[in-house]
């Protein structure tokens, strides 16, 4: 990607001169370039879907098996935005700044949730050979602080070489009320739920109509499509009646699913006929986050089992539904006759999810809380589960059982369990076997490497100026038409997230037994298990005693890729701790915050936060005796806080978590003309799960109104969005008082102030103890 010499002739007259079109021509691509789709799904495991054994229905990724390639040991980071990093980039996730997910970024080299210079993503590399470059649904890969109107977009999709971008930047999005935006730019969704909305088919209505597009314009040139969907990662919005397909599917629980899938993977010659099944709880108490526990299906009662059962069945019908709208491109792909000569990737980021904690939840957000879920609670959703009223997670169990045969789950990269996950390939024109698997070990990686070498090009040495690091990965593009067990070409690979690690080499693997989000440091104290993963797949006879010296090669191999790959420090501190970390922003540290109407949502990463405050609210309005709605919110059902009038009335409600009763303040009849509204919390005290204690006064004007107790959260409203809104509530109400998006009429808001204390007060040991907690 050197800069081009002028090679003509410049005179005064331009008939005097001769020009030279090379500076200013177009990249043009290689001849018979293919298109390239890949299809990222999330927080999903080989066990749970059809082409792989499980009893999850998807029709267009076995339509693709049958007529491509079925890969089983083909391996992630175990976390979102660090796989999507190596898929972006080809590199290591450290490389790339993404040891965590971009909201746990931090001060170190591979903790920095950006991309460094030297390392160039895939946008710019396939862009600079001339393709259209498009990326839907999520993103993850922008730090926190730059999701906003205003913040930094270096880090954006269009500023990492995609030409269009349709989606949402953070980590997880209500699927009925998405936080959405479109190339640089945040937007309202198109029509609501209550209309047939729901994000994965909008991703897909969208995807076809850039396709169309670019071939209305540009018939000839190749284009590649990074296509996200918000499916499976939480909340598991489905169709109810998708979900309702899977009515009784998996009522013998998580127990018997693992030992009903586990023999169709390997009828269907996906894993080796002696491989073992380990129990759910292997790991002791001491090493083992008890949260990540699985309660064993025969000691739950009827109501426990109804709710585990229907939470699978609510995550089954969203993965089928999700693979229909994928099913929508594929059709119109072969319809047009793209088809053959385009790649298609079908696969997931890591393992199936365990943040729904042992019991499930009907709101994620309580996992990011440290809050835990109740029965009793989540029983009163169970007919509505997966719709708008609950932003949902099945239990622990099904991560387990759908992540079969491998030990954990999602977080834990040490153990297959959070790293291995499915992956088709299919290409006709490249690619002559049909429906055949594939047992070389390979990684994300290796994505990049092989696109390049299927499309015939090589990764520049320089980008920019900036000499690049050299790719992580290896091409899989010698597996296309090799044997099932040919030998793989990969040799390596290092595995670090959250304080797990592990390292693979040449059919050996090493593990330090340590588990995710503990606050437990002392990893020297870490003990490391081996396994021959040739002969072992799911990893259950620890070798260690009887190879010390290979046990010793692979802990220093894995000592030399960390400090190769930005690896250090390792950080295993709890989701609140980490997600609460202070991060440099280009707004300087201030205790006063003004917003006005009329601007679009402020995301959780820059706006106010009052967690673990005393805080005020203040606006200045001019009422006339109709004035209704919102003058101030911040969240959604699921948890947040909201400033309105309504019957005349001004009303706070703080919406602890979604659990009812809202904690709703109320003044008495609000006269027209000019007024000072608002409310303040004074914070008193931390209770048991890291929540603040205190006491509410709303105010008209300068007279105290009404006050009480109030609790307030102690992490975020919301990962999904659901930014501060002023004079109206995007997206999903806060509040059961108004409906989205409750916008403020008959009157006019100046502005609204929030003040908030100087110090944030966490209790970092009490904060430990509870995410050690078992309810």
């Amino acid at each position: 990607m050197a800069e081009k010499e002028f090679k003509g002739v410049i005179k005064l007259d331009v008939r005097d001169s001769t020009p030279d079109w090379g500076p200013f021509t177009p990249p043009m691509p290689p001849k018979d370039a293919p298109n390239i789709l890949i299809v990222l799904y999330d927080d999903t495991g080989q066990a749970a879907w059809s082409p792989y054994g499980g009893a999850i229905n998807m029709p267009t990724l076995q339509k693709l098996a049958d007529n491509g390639l079925t890969y089983t040991q083909w391996h992630t980071t175990a976390l979102c935005s660090p796989t999507r990093s190596t898929f972006l980039t080809g590199r290591n996730h450290h490389l790339c700044g993404m040891s965590c997910i971009t909201e746990g970024a931090q001060g170190f080299p591979g903790w920095s949730g950006r991309l460094p210079e030297n390392v160039m993503s895939i946008g710019y590399m396939l862009q600079g050979n001339g393709y259209s470059t498009f990326w839907l649904g999520k993103e993850h890969n922008v730090p926190e602080q730059d999701i906003c109107s205003g913040g930094v977009r270096s880090e954006w999709p269009l500023q990492q070489g995609f030409d269009r971008f349709y989606g949402f930047l953070g980590g997880e999005t209500n699927n009925w009320y998405p936080d959405l935006v479109e190339d640089n730019g945040f937007i309202d969704q198109p029509y609501g739920p209550e209309d047939g909305y729901h994000l994965s088919k909008d991703l897909a209505d969208q995807a076809l109509r850039m396709i169309r597009d670019q071939k209305a314009s540009n018939p000839s040139k190749p284009w590649f499509m990074w296509f996200c969907p918000g499916a499976n990662h939480a909340p598991h919005h489905s169709p109810k009646e998708y979900a309702d397909k899977y009515k009784g599917k998996f009522d013998e629980g998580y127990d018997a699913y693992r030992k009903w899938v586990v023999p169709r993977m390997i009828e269907k010659g996906l894993l080796p006929a002696d491989t073992r099944i380990e129990d759910f709880n292997f790991l002791p108490d001491e090493i083992a986050n008890k949260g990540d526990f699985v309660r064993p299906w025969d000691e739950l009662n009827d109501q426990e089992k109804k709710l585990f059962a229907r939470m699978a069945e609510v995550y089954a019908g969203f993965s089928e539904y999700t693979d229909a709208q994928v099913g929508r491109i594929i059709d119109y792909l072969e319809e047009s006759g793209q088809l053959d000569n385009t790649i298609i990737f079908y696969c997931s980021d890591n393992g199936a999810s365990g943040e729904g904690s042992p019991n499930g939840s009907v709101n994620e957000n309580k996992f990011f809380n440290n809050y835990p879920d109740t029965l009793e609670e989540n029983l009163k959703y169970i007919d509505v589960l997966g719709g708008v009223e609950t932003y949902n997670h099945y239990p622990t169990g099904w991560a387990a059982a759908f992540s079969a045969p491998y030990k954990m789950f999602k977080r834990y990269s040490e153990y297959a369990g959070g790293t291995c996950c499915p992956l088709v390939i299919h290409w006709p024109k490249g690619i002559k076997a049909k429906g055949e698997v594939r047992n070389q070990y390979h990684h994300s990686t290796d994505i990049v490497p092989t696109i390049l070498e299927c499309i015939g090009v090589e990764m520049p040495e320089t980008f920019r100026g900036v000499k690049q690091h050299p790719l992580s990965g290896v091409s899989m593009k010698y597996s296309f038409d090799a044997k099932p067990d040919a030998p793989t070409q990969k040799k390596k690979q290092y595995y670090a997230m959250l304080g797990t690690r592990g390292m693979w080499a040449d059919g050996w693997k090493a593990v330090a037994l340590h588990a995710p989000l503990t606050s437990k440091g002392h990893f020297d104290q870490d003990e490391w298990e081996l396994y021959n993963t040739d002969n072992d797949r799911s990893e259950t006879v620890n070798l260690a005693d009887k190879h010390p010296e290979k046990l010793k090669e692979l802990v220093d191999l894995w000592m030399k890729e960390a400090e190769e790959n930005n690896v250090l420090p390792l950080d295993d501190r709890t989701a609140a701790e980490l997600l609460g970390v202070e991060r440099p922003s280009t707004e300087p540290p201030r205790q006063r915050y003004i917003y006005y109407p009329g601007t679009s949502p402020v995301p959780e990463g820059v706006a106010v936060n009052v967690r673990g405050r005393s805080y005020k609210i203040i606006a200045d309005v001019e009422l006339t005796d109709k004035s209704e709605g919102v003058i101030f919110a911040h969240g959604s059902r699921f948890g947040g806080h909201s400033l309105f009038i309504k019957d005349g009335k001004l009303h706070y409600v703080y919406n602890f978590l979604g659990i009812k009763p809202e904690q709703k303040f109320v003044s008495g009849k609000l006269t027209p003309g000019k007024h000072t509204l608002g409310m303040e919390f004074i914070r008193e005290g931390q209770g048991e799960y890291g929540e603040s204690l205190g006491k509410t006064t709303l105010y008209v004007d300068s007279e105290a109104v009404d006050d009480g107790d109030m609790k307030t959260q102690l992490g975020k409203f919301t990962l999904s969005g659901d930014g501060l809104c002023i004079g109206r509530d995007s997206g999903d109400a806060v509040s059961e008082e108004y409906s989205s998006p409750g916008e403020f009429k008959n009157g006019r808001i100046f502005g609204v102030a929030v003040t908030v204390e100087e110090t944030q007060y966490l209790d970092l040991e009490k904060l430990a103890a509870a995410a050690m907690a078992v309810d």
